[in-house]
This record gives structure tokens, C-alpha cells and sequence, in this order.
């Protein structure tokens, strides 16, 4: 009899184990314990950043299904997994990526992953999941090379501002669904892979360290970005055949050959080309849509200011070989506010018609100039102005001014012989 009460502590403490396993089982029983096993994985790697607290729903005890950032399917399995704060500003992570955790997880379309200090590498097996259709990790300290296969389902792909190096994977842009490939804001080097089957709405390649030429791409562009990086190459033969576009930076490269004209007919809201090596007359095959943005800065292009610039909001035309007069049309444009912004310094220009200003005296930096200095600049409502001012004698100087309403009338004073950037309040006509 005392043998059995002696044993009776043993039972009671087994009874109790089995208890608390039943107790805490219902998240097992809930998702599938492959998940389970690699939600807790993850956990383990990551961390919260100083303010966040995205993982304090993360308590195992309950259901995983529920976790911030975590949705399950029907079937138990994790199909969604956002990691982070999603709000703009939020701390976000810190640790090791969780790539052998993730790859566990066979029914994920979708992984993300917010700004933060999360570091490692990106594996194949997190990639290649077959059923993932969204794979977003920007602005982390993830590095390596790109992996050498990804989903065959894969819609959109953004691994920008992160610390990858080494080439882009050809198959990366062979993907069937892809539709939006973003990789700005790393260290990726070589060319561009010659084929591009994906059907690209949106392609963002900036600040990489990409050389050669740029390869044909689907007519499907709409968003197209290869600024600051090394290319080189026409491109008249690729762009044509964009029609599509709304968006092309191809900013900081070293590309050469004619701007071709059929871009300035197609839907553009930002035409950026400036810091290349374009050059020859401009021939715009159309005029840009109302309150477009064109920088053409920093180039060898020559001939005349095309008046079909004069629809734009903001044209950047300094740095560059054009001659003649500012057209008219430019010129009514700026005066009637629907130009907010014209830089036109630098150039080889000789005249512009302002309502009631002499030729000679509204000629903007460094270029022909017919008189000492800039007496008078009239336009109305531009925000900002690139002004060359040649002063009785002194030292040549350009400054930008401003215009940030018209609330008053003044005198602009350009006392001393340095060049500086003037920000005035100031009403036409603006005397110099």
C-alpha cells in the first residue's frame, strides 16, 4: 500500500506533463508541424529593432495562424509571411536571414521582409519555392551573389538597397509571370543578360555597377531605370520599340548616339538621360504630355531647343551644345506658368523674346551674351531659374534663383565677385 502512494507523485507529474503538451498542441494541431517547427526557427534568428514590436504576437502557445504577419491556408499550411512593421518609419528587423527555416515553409507565395538590419544570404531553396509569387527584401544588409534559381511562379521580385554583388542570374529574367524585377541600390556587376523573355512591367536596375550595352526588351515596359551605373551603347534600336513608357532614367551611363525622336511622343511623365554621352540634334517626333519632367543635362547635344519641348513642366537642357534662339513657344510656356522649371546654362544660345526685355538681356549661363550684363528676367510664374549675370567688369557667375510666390517686388543685389545661389521672394520684372 505505501509502495503504491510513493508511486502515486509519478503519476500525478506524467498526468500533468501530458496535460500541458494537450494544453499547448492546439497551434500544432492548427498548422502543419513542418511550419510550426519553422515559424519557431525564425523566431530564434530574428530580433526586433529598438522600437519595434512586431513579434510580441509571436507567442506559441496560441495559434501561429494568427501571428502578425503570418497566413495560413485552409489546409494548415503558411502561404503569407510579412516580417516586420509594415508602417512607413517603423524599426524594423535584426539577425540572420532565416533562409533553411524558410525554405521549409513549401506553400509560400508570398515573403516579406521590412527595412531593417537583417544580414546573410538569399538561397536558391527560399527562390525557388514553387509556389512563390512575391519575394520583397529591400533595404537590408543581405549580400552574396543573386541565386541561380527562383520560382517559375514569380510575379514581382524586389531585393533593392540590399548588399548583393556578382551578376544577374539569366534566368532571373526568363521567368514566365514576372512582371516587376527591382535590384537598384546593390553592387551587381557585368552585363545584362542578352535575353529578356519575362514580360517586365517594371524594371529598376539604378546604382549598380552594370556594364555593356542594354539588351532588347519586352514591349510591356512601362518603368524603365538604369541610372548610375556603367552602360554604354545606342539605345535608340531598345527604346523604340517602348512604347509603352512613362518612366525611363537612364541617368549617369555612358551611353552615346541621337536621342531618338519617337520617345518624346510616347506617354512620357519623366524623361530622364542626363550625364551621358548623347549627342547630334534633337527631332522629337511629338510633343510630351502636359507637365512632363525632361532632363537632357550634361550631354554633346547640338542644333536648336525643339519647341516641342514647350509642354513640359521642367526642362533641363543645360550643359550641352544647342545654338539659337529659345522658341517662342518655350518662352510663352515659362511665362505663363505651365513651365515651371528651365535650365538652359551652358549652352551656345543666342536670344530669347521675352515680353518687354531686350534679346541681349535674357540670355541664361554661359551662354552668347550681346551686352554687359543681365539687366532684366521676366518670367512670371517658374519656381526656379538658372540666371548668368555678367557684372560691369567683374568675374562671370551664374545663380539660381528661386521663385517661391509673388507676394512682393524687389530689388535682386549681387554685391562681391563670387558665385553663390540667390533664394528671393520676388514679383516680375526681377531687376539685376
Amino acid at each position: 500500500m505505501a509502495a503504491r502512494a510513493a508511486q502515486r507523485p509519478g503519476v500525478f507529474l506524467l498526468l500533468a506533463a501530458v496535460l500541458l503538451a494537450v494544453a499547448v498542441q492546439p497551434a500544432a494541431a492548427t498548422l502543419h508541424p513542418v511550419d510550426y517547427l519553422a515559424l519557431q526557427a525564425v523566431r530564434r534568428a530574428l530580433s526586433d529593432l529598438p522600437g519595434s514590436g512586431f513579434f510580441a504576437s509571436w507567442d506559441f502557445t496560441g495559434d501561429p495562424c494568427g501571428f502578425d504577419g503570418v497566413s495560413c491556408s485552409g489546409g494548415g499550411r503558411v502561404v503569407t509571411l510579412a516580417l516586420g512593421d509594415p508602417r512607413a518609419g517603423a524599426p524594423g528587423l535584426s539577425g540572420a536571414f532565416p533562409s533553411a527555416a524558410l525554405a521549409r515553409l513549401s506553400a509560400l507565395s508570398s515573403l516579406s521582409l521590412v527595412p531593417g538590419r537583417v544580414s546573410g544570404g538569399l538561397s536558391s531553396a527560399v527562390a525557388a519555392l514553387p509556389s512563390l509569387r512575391f519575394l520583397a527584401l529591400s533595404g537590408n544588409l543581405i549580400s552574396g551573389n543573386l541565386p541561380g534559381a527562383f520560382s517559375p511562379a514569380l510575379r514581382t521580385v524586389d531585393l533593392s538597397k540590399n548588399s548583393f554583388s556578382g551578376r544577374i542570374p539569366s534566368s532571373l529574367l526568363q521567368i514566365r509571370s514576372l512582371r516587376t524585377l527591382v535590384l537598384s541600390h546593390n553592387s551587381l556587376s557585368g552585363e545584362i543578360p542578352k535575353t529578356v523573355s519575362s514580360p517586365l512591367v517594371h524594371l529598376d536596375l539604378r546604382n549598380n555597377r552594370l556594364s555593356g550595352g542594354v539588351p532588347p526588351l519586352p514591349a510591356t515596359v512601362v518603368y524603365l531605370s538604369l541610372a548610375g551605373n556603367r552602360l554604354s551603347g545606342r539605345v535608340g534600336g531598345v527604346l523604340r520599340r517602348l512604347t509603352r513608357l512613362s518612366f525611363l532614367d537612364l541617368g549617369g551611363n555612358w551611353f552615346s548616339g541621337e536621342v531618338p525622336g519617337e520617345v518624346f511622343s510616347f506617354r512620357i511623365g519623366y524623361l530622364q538621360l542626363r550625364k551621358n554621352a548623347f549627342s547630334g540634334e534633337l527631332r522629337p517626333a511629338g510633343w510630351l504630355p502636359s507637365g512632363s519632367t525632361v532632363d537632357l543635362s550634361h550631354n554633346a547635344l547640338s542644333g536648336l531647343v525643339p519647341a516641342e519641348l514647350a509642354s513640359a513642366a521642367a526642362v533641363y537642357l543645360n550643359g550641352n551644345k544647342f545654338a539659337g534662339a529659345v522658341p517662342a513657344e518655350i518662352v510663352a510656356a515659362a511665362e505663363g506658368g505651365r513651365m515651371r522649371v528651365l535650365f538652359l546654362q551652358d549652352n551656345f544660345l543666342t536670344g530669347i523674346s521675352v515680353r518687354g526685355v531686350p534679346s541681349s538681356a535674357a540670355i541664361y549661363g554661359r551662354n552668347i551674351v550681346r551686352g554687359t550684363r543681365v539687366r532684366w528676367i521676366w518670367f512670371v510664374s517658374m519656381s526656379a531659374i538658372a540666371i548668368y549675370i555678367e557684372k560691369l567688369g567683374a568675374k562671370k557667375c551664374w545663380a539660381l534663383c528661386y521663385v517661391i510666390s509673388n507676394e512682393m517686388t524687389t530689388d535682386l543685389l549681387l554685391n562681391g565677385s563670387n558665385c553663390y545661389e540667390v533664394h528671393l521672394v520676388l514679383t516680375p520684372p526681377y531687376l539685376l
